[in-house]
């Protein structure tokens, strides 16, 4: 989900984050100007793109509002010029029966849409009223050198192709809503996802035919909707997957009364970033290297127990990744000990969390094409 997006703050605690993809809407606008014989401006071009991402922007806080309202918070958004992917809280949904669930996720998907409507309908108000040399009904809809009528327009568009049954598109949600009522939501996102990039392969080959702005969207389109399988895929692992099948055993501990200077000794061989610290048969803290090597650079050699987090989680061993994930980002910790009748049995860090998830992701999808030929 990062990997192409870059950070742009937060909005009621709920992180932002731009998909590269505007990068290519803006080079795309200033070439179409170009063809088009028009002059271009990059700043006219820049505000288009700018339009564009306030509309989606409100859209997606559209839907975080409605999902936070529904009990379900959003963790972040990645914004998309023709809409957005905001991640909800999964693990932390209300267990509730499956009508409330389908129901309340068809609220969700349907508040971005009409954010946009709302907006189109404002805008479109003010200018008929003051401005009527807009020429709101005039061809080209959404163009850099008519902004005010691209504002009404923009929107409108992004309300209306959101409403596609094209996932992840919210008309497309509202079909996984549905499916999701005879099945689970991981089957229920992945034949929503095959009937969005069916349509996003049709807008690419209309596109090419017709209007260039369609194989746009439809490239769009099935970049988020790849986005979103993961998602789900990683949300399934969360919930199924225990401590025990991930978590590690084979990992050194250290003592209070170690010194610094042999802590880094035993970080330097070792693959662990993290450690636990043991007194006799207790825990006691937890340290990391970092934390070994800022107090050696500060206060230079001494003891483990001055340096090391004396707040730690523990987790059981029957636990799922679900919940370990929340007790590692509800603290900003980086380790959880693994324990069994009071007894340390493992370690689970978030690094080979999240490679361990990784790799039991592809385990089922291999295990799924083996079944499956």
């Amino acid at each position: 989900m990062r990997n192409w997006s870059i950070p742009a703050g937060r909005i009621f605690g709920v992180e932002i984050r731009i998909h590269l993809t505007f990068l290519f809407l803006l080079v795309f606008v200033w070439l179409t100007d170009s063809a088009s014989h028009r002059t271009v401006n990059p700043g006219r071009g820049l505000a288009l793109v700018g339009i564009i991402f306030v509309s989606v922007l409100l859209h997606e806080l559209g839907h975080a509002l409605a999902s936070m309202h529904g009990g379900v918070a959003a963790k972040s958004i990645i914004l998309l010029p023709i809409g957005g992917v905001t991640l909800l809280d999964e693990t932390q949904r209300p267990v509730e029966p499956g009508a409330v669930t389908w129901k309340r996720d068809i609220r969700i998907a349907l508040a971005g849409p009409l954010v946009n409507l709302l907006i189109a309908f404002v805008a479109g108000s003010i200018l008929l009223g003051v401005a009527p040399e807009i020429q709101l009904w005039a061809k080209p809809y959404v163009l850099s050198g008519n902004l005010p009528r691209s504002l009404f327009w923009a929107n409108i568009w992004i309300a209306l192709f959101n409403l596609l049954p094209a996932y992840p598109m919210d008309g497309g949600r509202v079909l996984r809503a549905l499916f999701s009522r005879r099945m689970d939501l991981v089957r229920a996102t992945r034949r929503a996802v095959t009937i969005g990039q069916a349509f996003a392969t049709l807008f690419m080959l209309v596109g090419m035919l017709w209007n260039i702005w369609l194989t746009m969207i439809g490239f769009f389109l099935f970049i988020a909707a790849q986005l979103e399988e993961r998602s789900a895929v990683f949300q399934s692992v969360l919930a199924t997957v225990r401590l025990e099948d991930i978590m590690l055993t084979d990992f050194a501990t250290l003592s209070p009364a170690d010194t610094l200077e042999d802590a880094l000794e035993k970080a330097v061989h070792s693959l662990q970033d993290d450690f636990p610290v043991i007194r006799g048969s207790d825990m006691v803290g937890v340290i990391s290297k970092r934390k070994i090597l800022e107090a050696l650079r500060g206060d230079g050699n001494n003891y483990v127990q001055s340096a090391m987090n004396r707040i730690f989680e523990v987790a059981q061993k029957k636990e799922s990744l679900a919940s370990a994930f929340r007790k590692l980002t509800a603290r900003n910790l980086s380790i959880i000990p693994v324990v069994e009748d009071q007894r340390l049995v493992g370690i689970v860090t978030l690094q080979n969390l999240m490679h361990s998830m990784a790799l039991l992701a592809e385990s089922r999808k291999l295990r799924k094409e083996a079944l499956n030929p």
